[in-house]
């Protein structure tokens, strides 16, 4: 495989920038190959940047390990840019949860979808585009692979308002291979799906057992009627409703579903408690840096880890899918990945063209191609759909920095229950995001 300029852009993250330099390191054939970090944070860039090198070190990766604050040095003759770049959003986060819950709107999380959602979406996707209108000038071949939320919204924009190639990447299908798993007792890395609907809101159209190609729904549906009924009750709830199971998890699908507070509850995140993961591995991250913690090799684990385990545990391949679709394309493999967010193009044939739907895909030198799905269950597709035509006003909300038009999505949002509520929560949500939305004249 001949060597590639990949550039991370939001790489001084203790999740991101660490999961995709072990990606980096642990996949074949890459020796050669530039890896470019950026970060405007200087000091976590440069501790990412170390335990960069360390890992090439020891494993022998053979990879040229590069770092800058400055995207511009970056960009020149990259072919593929992992983004991940987030807006203080731990802080941004609390806020678009609680504020919506403040004036009685039952939003379970508020990440992708609901209020919470579009004001992510209103934060992230002029960041996004920014990024790709860079391209457009120093690299406009390369593939953007997109990791920032809300994937939907941000893929919708950058196919409206850029002419870089993108896709959007999330790993969301193996939580729901994990959660499959333990319903059923089958291993999670012996489930293997087809799935296809929007992100955070796939549906598993088929489910198999990778080792005997069984077909895993009759087995789901019987496990489901003895299985503990406080283990994933929302996604549960949907497969007897609607026949097939969704994915990832009830948090994040119930963001899309009217009724989900009822099943869910309206605990919302647990920022406290992820604050705490995000301290720990940024502490692990640091300690490999210095060289006071050592990391194995990798060693067979299933879906249900997390993607870089933390202490003395092996270094191990992420779920994402970044760098099986950048060897798939340098190859030309065409080998299947199975979810990807791109323009709908007839994939799913009863959703507009324009969607950005998740959906399998196959990569090579002539881009990422979807795989037909064909037409959604009627019941599914009109869920699927509703939400296709809400991202389609908050991108527009996003680019033109119109209130109008952020306070028709609100009212459009299926969470939401009142339209005094709907403004109330979005003015303020306006207000204490301001700094972050300069189209909005904040």
């Amino acid at each position: 495989m001949r060597p590639t300029r990949i550039v991370f852009i939001g790489a001084g993250s203790a999740s991101f920038g660490a999961a995709m330099a072990g990606d980096a390191v642990l996949t074949p054939g890459l020796a050669g190959s530039t890896v470019v970090l950026v970060d405007t944070n200087a000091e976590r860039l440069e501790v990412v940047a170390a335990f960069t090198r360390r890992l090439n070190e020891k494993f022998g990766a053979g990879l040229r390990i590069e770092y800058t604050t400055d995207r511009l040095q970056a960009l020149p003759e990259a072919e593929f840019v992992l983004a991940a770049p987030a807006l203080d959003n731990d802080e941004r986060g609390r806020l678009d949860f609680q504020i919506p819950i403040k004036y009685g709107i039952k939003q379970v999380f508020g990440g992708n979808g609901g209020p919470g959602g579009l004001a992510r979406a209103l934060r992230h996707i002029p960041l996004i585009l920014g990024i790709a209108h860079d391209m457009e000038r120093l690299c406009p071949k390369a593939l953007l692979m997109n990791f920032t939320n809300p994937e939907g919204q941000i893929g919708l924009a950058l196919s409206r308002y850029s002419s870089v190639p993108f896709v959007g990447l999330c790993h969301g299908i193996a939580i729901g291979y994990e959660s499959i798993g333990r319903i059923t007792g089958i291993p999670a890395d012996d489930v293997e799906g087809i799935a296809a609907g929007v992100n955070h809101f796939g549906w598993f159209l088929d489910i198999r057992r990778k080792s005997t190609h069984e077909d895993l729904y009759p087995l789901l549906r019987a496990a489901d009627v003895t299985y503990d009924p406080t283990y994933y009750p929302l996604s549960r709830q949907l497969l007897r409703l609607y026949g097939l199971y969704p994915y990832p998890d009830d948090q994040e699908i119930g963001e899309y579903v009217s009724w989900a507070w009822e099943v869910c509850g309206l605990a919302g995140y647990d920022f406290a408690a992820a604050s705490a993961r995000h301290e720990k591995a940024w502490l692990w991250v640091s300690r490999v840096a210095e060289g006071v913690e050592a990391v194995r090799p990798p060693e067979k684990t299933d879906a249900a880890d997390v993607h870089l385990r933390e202490g003395r545990r092996p270094l191990r391949l992420s779920d994402e899918f970044a760098f099986p679709i950048i060897t798939s394309t340098l190859e030309n493999r065409h080998e299947l990945i199975p979810a990807v967010n791109i323009r709908n193009e007839d994939c799913i044939t009863n959703v507009p063209d324009w969607a950005v739907v998740e959906v399998p895909a196959v990569a090579g030198t002539d881009g990422i191609r979807a795989v037909k799905m064909g037409a959604l269950p009627a019941g599914i597709a009109a869920l699927v759909n509703m939400q296709v035509h809400w991202q389609d006003l908050v991108v527009e909300a996003a680019v033109s920095g119109s209130r109008q038009l952020a306070l028709q999505a609100m009212l459009a949002d299926p969470v939401v229950h009142s339209a005094e509520a709907a403004e109330k929560a979005l003015d303020e949500l306006l207000k204490v995001h301001a700094a972050y939305l300069p189209q909005f004249g904040g």
